[in-house]
């Protein structure tokens, strides 16, 4: 959104805010990032150990990255978003002061002035608008980075979310992004096993997807049927719906997951980081689709206990299901077999064409992952995930030396985002959950063997 969106002269300006700030803001990032590794070099020169160099190097890199992202709307907010999930991976001394800017950062965002939203309303649906909707809330009631939903009532009475695009978002996004595809170096000094420019460039692919609502709308009502009188999930009915404008029934909810992670019971982080992920692994089986955008602000706590699952415009369409040839890697891997592994790793290209990795490297840098699988309930926990990322993004065989010759299929992007997302969510709740019978339940390929 403009800086000072209710005096923006230029109603026609892109909403997600000023591009020469934004830009200014994301080009600070790289000078940094040199100016940081130059200051590492010396150290180094001077005899500061190479492991102390590079985590005071990750941690001002992660400090300027979270705050410019904090700053930032449209295309940045929505990386920001997809990058805060990973925030149970960095160290509590670091990650802390920042926690709460990046939950507000999944779940919230300025909103657009009332007579923009009455404009884009009479855009959508016509200059009668009103007649459509008897009642309807200015304010919104939940925003997000390329929109914002306001409750209303619908023209047979029922109370519903009407979700609309920003103006000029579509314009936005697509330039952040392009700006935000610069900084996959620095997001690898601060996760350096995260291959991030796959992830980005998914995000870039898919932008045409997640600006058109009449697409989500689709995924949105084959969930809603499939989940319809589900004992645990609850997805809202798509009643209309344009290019930039989506009506849903309304889900009664003041509070998400985001919420449970700061300040829920242990109970409810249990009970509620089960259901996301049952929900996560059922989507493709049972609607052909994985809800492809898992950060905590999308799953709503609802008043009768259930979970309710918003924002359906990133969705994997997986008529299929989830590939079995996943699941048998993952068997293979719980039972040890880790000369299988090695070669379903090579038929599926997860590893390139020249890698010398043996199975016992293999099994040195995957083993600690399987351990949700091998038990029959598994706590997640910041300190777990943290764990596993400073062991494979150390300077060792099995660490970077893995990490650097492991290859991510593009089949598999949008089915990794979510496995590495689901499993930093479950660890910023700390919940504990039957993954095993989960994976036994919704992975195919999983139970056999």
């Amino acid at each position: 959104m403009p800086d000072n969106p209710e005096k923006d002269p230029d109603r026609s300006r892109p909403i997600s805010g000023s591009t020469f700030a934004r830009t200014a803001r994301l080009a600070s990032l790289p000078v940094g990032f040199a100016g940081r590794t130059t200051l590492g070099l010396g150290k180094r020169i001077v005899g500061t150990p190479a492991n102390l160099v590079l985590d005071e190097v990750q941690r001002r890199t992660a400090d300027q990255i979270f705050s410019v992202l904090g700053q930032l709307k449209g295309g940045a907010m929505k990386f920001g978003q997809a990058m805060s999930i990973f925030e149970a991976a960095l160290p509590e001394e670091f990650i802390g002061p920042y926690r709460e800017t990046l939950v507000k950062l999944q779940d919230s965002a300025p909103p657009m002035p009332p007579a923009t939203v009455h404009r884009v309303m009479a855009t959508e649906f016509g200059s009668e608008w009103r007649d459509k909707f008897p009642t309807f809330a200015d304010k919104p009631a939940a925003s997000a980075s390329i929109g914002q939903v306001h409750r209303a009532t619908w023209k047979d009475g029922q109370e519903v979310a009407v979700k609309l695009q920003y103006p000029g978002a579509a314009k936005a996004l697509i330039s952040d992004l392009k700006q935000i595809s610069r900084l996959a170096r620095l997001f690898g000094v601060v996760a350096p096993g995260l291959d991030v420019k796959p992830l980005i460039k998914e995000l870039q692919d898919r932008v045409a997807e997640e600006l058109d609502y009449s697409l989500e709308a689709g995924a949105q009502g084959v969930f809603a049927a499939e989940f319809n009188g589900d004992a645990d999930i609850v997805v809202p009915e798509p009643l209309a719906h344009t290019p930039r404008a989506l009506v849903s029934t309304w889900l009664e909810s003041d509070s998400s997951l985001a919420q449970i992670i700061t300040s829920g019971t242990q109970d409810e982080r249990d009970r509620y980081g089960e259901a996301y992920v049952r929900f996560l692994f059922a989507g493709p089986s049972r609607a052909g689709m994985l809800h492809a955008d898992p950060h905590p602000g999308n799953f709503r706590i609802m008043p009768d206990g259930k979970l309710g699952v918003v924002d359906f415009g990133a969705v994997a369409r997986l008529p299929e299901g989830l590939p079995v040839s996943m699941g048998r890697l993952l068997r293979h891997a719980v039972d040890g077999d880790y000369d299988s592994v090695l070669e379903g790793l090579r038929d599926e290209g997860f590893l390139k064409s020249r890698s010398d990795l043996d199975a016992e490297t293999i099994a040195r840098y995957i083993g600690p992952f399987v351990e949700p699988a091998q038990v029959e309930r598994f706590t997640f926990s910041r300190e777990w995930m943290r764990a596993q990322t400073l062991r494979v993004s150390a300077p060792t065989a099995e660490g970077m030396g893995t990490a650097m010759k492991i290859n991510l299929p593009p089949q598999y992007l949008l089915i990794h985002r979510v496995w590495i997302g689901g499993i930093g969510v479950l660890s910023q709740l700390g919940a504990t959950a039957p993954f095993r019978a989960i994976l036994e339940e919704s992975l195919p390929g999983f139970a056999e063997g």
